[in-house]
């Protein structure tokens, strides 16, 4: 049978659920319930978020579900393979395939891209039905996709779909193979496939209940979507251990998830569909994978209920423990034993692990116990991950070549909204264009969550080497992420790294609940929140800096009622903040690695690149972007050139490449004025 789950949450949802129920039938009829809770958690990443997104998630006991766009059709890229695998089981439902019968593979049935058939395979090679699908829904494997729609037919899927009432959910060629579309219009506008994360997770819905082709195929089904490889987006921020099944999609401007998170409080449903991304690189960073994570993540934290679990204590992995945890662990014993066992990496601390673990401890001098305790993970060191981060120091070391200064050519064309230039040394305007106009700065705000702590560093150096124990509210902060979870430690030192290269939303909560109370200086303010106090503390210094225009309401920049600033304000912060020594510093560096230590000892690499591209050509030196779709793309920074430094201050383009442009033509422009004769833009 399928996955049974306790109801810890069930009483909230419940009561939430018929609450919603009388008010959608006394109104509207019969409207699923939507939870404006679950709303505010997701809703802030898809708007700090460059691109289109569709998303669905629905909570599959209590019917508890958001959707945003979820009508809309999108590309799917390999998403569509999920389609594809029904409607290959509802073909052997129907007697037209066997699982069993044989399927041969021949040189021009090859083609590029995901999987390992191409690769590893020979001509001739013979394969299962079954094993075919396998390594499509596993692996994504688009050779063993085109042989399974020579088996099923390539009309198949769109036809199955269409009966089911998913219309928009349409296979149109071969992977690799444009010439094969039988609908060659939307080939050109969606690519491989397209859906709607509404027909996705409704999809999912009919698997989870067992009524997609049949209970016995629908078992099938899951068990090739629980194996899937793919962890860089929905698995990427959950518990280790917690099954997903799922299927993902990538192309260079398409992102793409769907699937159910195995929940023992009630499985999840939630599809993320993502198109026309600012961010197309291929990096772990990449903004759209991590928006799937970090929405699995807020829905996951959304419905589980934690409050009858023990409290964090030291990970203890012991004899019959799974998951990505036990995997980490068997990747880096194999490594650190020497000699090496080299034992499977599959995630199941079984007997071969549980004699790694013992000869290791051999070999450390540890009590011989089989079980991983804090000791061990000590002596183990850094977890070596499946995509290792670099070790710190050579991260750290390694230098980054910039590109020759550009030309002093070029009139100053913008797209932003709003600029101002001034000069870096007295923090006065020069030259603006509705430098004193109100908006949203995004993580700009940065300049000034760092500036206080930095600022304050300077009569108590020692604040710096204090720890910070992250929490759950800073994890489960959305939108960019440095990457800590909740429970893992960092010096304040390594925090601000964390803050101001990924531009850390997270870190800034983290940093604003550490310091909190004792930026104000007043002892009646320790019963407080610390969080608010550090608000307070934000809101007092740009008073002190006459910032007359800016209010802030978080640490961080993410869309929020009264938290504005202006063009002319963000230079007078920029300036202040610039004539600290540190604060360089940090602005200046291109790439920054470090180690976090979690619960029970277990250490992580952690490696971050500096959003701000200008850093990579001479003659600039930092400070703080910023994205999100109220605010637009946002860059402030400092440039020098034959001894004239100037801060220009960007706010509102309309893309990120669209920032840089403005930032250099005004930069170009501005060095070839008379400082002493400025104007103004307005």
């Amino acid at each position: 049978m399928f996955p049974s789950y306790s109801n810890h949450r069930v009483k909230r949802s419940l009561v939430l659920s018929i609450q919603w129920l009388f008010m959608g039938l006394a109104i509207f009829g019969t409207s699923p319930v939507v939870g404006a809770d679950l709303a505010s958690r997701i809703q802030p990443l898809i708007d700090s978020f460059e691109g289109e997104v569709g998303v669905m998630i629905k909570q599959l006991e209590t019917g508890e579900e958001f959707e945003y766009r979820s009508t809309e059709s999108m590309p799917t890229a390999s998403l569509i393979k999920f389609p594809l695998m029904i409607a290959t089981y509802q073909a052997i439902e129907d007697g037209k395939l066997d699982l069993d019968q044989r399927v041969t593979l021949r040189d021009e049935d090859k083609v590029p891209g995901s999987g390992i058939l191409t690769a590893h395979f020979s001509d001739g090679s013979e394969l299962s039905l079954r094993d075919v699908i396998h390594l499509m829904i596993v692996y994504s494997d688009n050779t063993a996709t085109n042989l399974v729609i020579d088996q099923v037919g390539l009309p198949s899927t769109a036809e199955l779909m269409k009966s089911m009432g998913f219309a928009e959910t349409v296979l149109n060629s071969k992977v690799y193979r444009r010439d094969t579309s039988i609908f060659p219009d939307r080939s050109r506008k969606y690519g491989l496939g397209s859906t709607t994360a509404k027909d996705m997770v409704s999809l999912l819905e009919k698997l989870q209940a067992g009524q997609l082709v049949s209970e016995h195929a629908s078992k099938q089904m899951l068990a090739h979507l629980r194996a899937c490889d793919d962890t860089s987006k929905f698995p990427r921020l959950l518990p280790p251990g917690l099954t997903v099944a799922h299927k993902t999609g990538a192309v260079s401007d398409t992102r793409t998830d769907a699937g159910i998170i195995e929940s023992r409080d009630g499985p999840i449903a939630l599809c993320v569909l993502t198109t026309n991304i600012e961010d197309r690189g291929w990096s772990d960073d990449n903004a759209a994978e991590l928006l799937c994570a970090n929405i699995a993540k807020a829905a996951y934290d959304y419905f589980h209920n934690d409050t009858d679990e023990e409290s964090a204590g030291p990970q203890i992995l012991k004899s019959g423990d799974t998951g990505a945890l036990v995997e980490a662990l068997q990747r880096t014993l194999n490594v650190r034993l020497k000699p090496s066992l080299d034992i499977g990496t599959d995630g199941d601390f079984g007997p071969q692990t549980e004699q790694a673990v013992k000869a290791f401890q051999r070999q450390e001098s540890l009590k011989e116990t089989g079980e991983v305790d804090a000791q061990l993970w000590a002596a183990l060191g850094p977890l070596v991950e499946e995509q290792p981060a670099p070790d710190p120091a050579v991260f750290n070391a390694e230098k980054i070549k910039k590109q020759p200064a550009e030309k002093l050519t070029g009139p100053p064309a913008t797209t932003c909204q709003a600029w101002a230039i001034g000069d870096s040394k007295s923090g006065n305007l020069l030259w603006g264009m509705h430098e004193d106009e109100k908006r949203d700065i995004a993580s700009t705000t940065k300049i000034m969550t760092a500036y206080l702590v930095l600022n304050y560093a300077q009569d108590h150096p020692e604040v710096l080497d204090e720890i910070v124990e992250f929490s759950k509210r800073a994890d489960n902060t959305g939108g960019s992420t440095a990457g800590v979870r909740a429970g893992e430690k960092i010096s304040v030192r390594e925090l601000l790294y964390g803050l101001l290269l990924p531009s850390g939303n997270d870190a800034s909560v983290a940093i604003a609940e550490h310091f909190g109370p004792r930026l104000l200086g007043d002892s009646n303010v320790r019963d407080r929140d610390a969080y608010d106090c550090f608000i307070q503390a934000m809101n007092d210094m740009a008073i002190q800096l006459k910032m007359t225009s800016t209010g802030f309401k978080n640490p961080n920049g993410l869309p929020q009622e009264g938290h504005q600033s202006t063009a002319g304000d963000l230079l007078k912060l920029a300036h202040h903040a610039m004539q600290l020594p540190t604060f360089r510093e940090y602005v200046a560096t291109n790439q920054h690695g470090c180690t976090v230590t979690g619960p029970g000892g277990y250490q992580r690499n952690l490696a971050w690149k500096n959003t701000n591209r200008l850093l990579r050509t001479e003659g600039y030196e930092g400070i703080k972007t910023g994205t999100t779709n109220a605010a637009g793309a946002c860059l402030v920074s400092q440039g020098t050139r034959n001894g004239e430094s100037l801060i220009v201050v960007i706010l509102g383009a309309t893309s990120s490449d669209g920032r840089y442009v403005d930032a250099r033509n005004l930069y170009r422009w501005a060095w070839q004025q008379p400082i002493s004769e400025p104007g103004n833009g307005n």
